[in-house]
């Protein structure tokens, strides 16, 4: 079935309407991750536009990051690994030299009105309900990270469903399994502070001393604020490493 390209903005070029349309139908769960796209030449036969202009709306998403192309095998949607872009921020994320998964203990989950900052930056109003987790991480049983997740209530209703110890080591994963929202991208913010006494006792470490707080907001494939959460680990265990070319 033929699908015109939706007007939207008529003053954006042909291309960049029909990539947002592609990108709606991903951020809408049409299009699966972990199955490749329709083909160019679908593509023209779908959206009834010349092959140039598809493969131009393609190699954008590709440029962008929402898209990767796999020779032989076609152009899949692309899923970014959260966990470990976190964890290359500390010391004790290899075994052995392989990546660590850490283990994770639901602490609280309640459905609350977030604070002001946090409501901003998940373009909520101030009176929205937010559903709340706070988490241990923890690797060998040694308390690496305590977080604080605010998502928006609506998309992830689902949540409040599920038995807390259910709630597995990583999170995106779950999210898109139970509620299909899928993490597409994330900004990240690292600043330093002292460790307050109620979190210095979960991480086992002495109030004042320092700690590494690392503030995400995630994203959906179309660009909407879909998660926001504060990770603290102690400073002793930080690095800071970067590849510059």
């Amino acid at each position: 079935m033929k699908h015109t390209v939706p007007a939207l903005d008529d003053r954006l070029p042909l291309y960049q309407r029909l990539r947002d349309d592609m990108l709606a139908r991903i951020a809408g769960g049409e299009w699966q991750t972990g199955v490749a796209i329709p083909t160019e030449i679908e593509l023209t036969r779908l959206y009834g536009v010349a092959i140039g202009t598809v493969r131009k709306a393609v190699e954008t998403l590709v440029a962008d990051g929402m898209l990767e192309r796999n020779q032989g095998r076609g152009t899949f949607i692309r899923r970014p690994s959260f966990d470990s872009s976190l964890f290359r921020f500390f010391r004790h994320q290899v075994r052995q030299g392989q990546p660590v998964v850490p283990q994770s203990r639901i602490l609280e989950r309640s459905l609350t009105t977030p604070p002001a900052a946090v409501a901003a930056a998940l373009g909520l109003t101030k009176k929205a309900q937010t559903l709340r987790l706070e988490r241990l991480r923890l690797v060998d049983g040694k308390p690496v990270l305590l977080e604080e997740i605010w998502l928006p209530q609506a998309p992830f209703a689902a949540l409040m469903k599920v038995e807390v110890e259910d709630f597995p080591d990583l999170l995106y994963p779950f999210y898109e399994a139970r509620c299909g929202k899928v993490i597409a991208s994330a900004q990240e913010t690292l600043t330093v502070a002292s460790a307050r006494e109620d979190e210095a006792r979960l991480l086992e470490i002495q109030a004042g001393q320092p700690v590494v707080i690392i503030e995400r907001l995630a994203l959906g494939y179309d660009r909407q604020p879909l998660e926001w959460r504060r990770s603290r680990g102690p400073a002793e265990g930080f690095r800071y490493q970067v590849e510059i070319r």
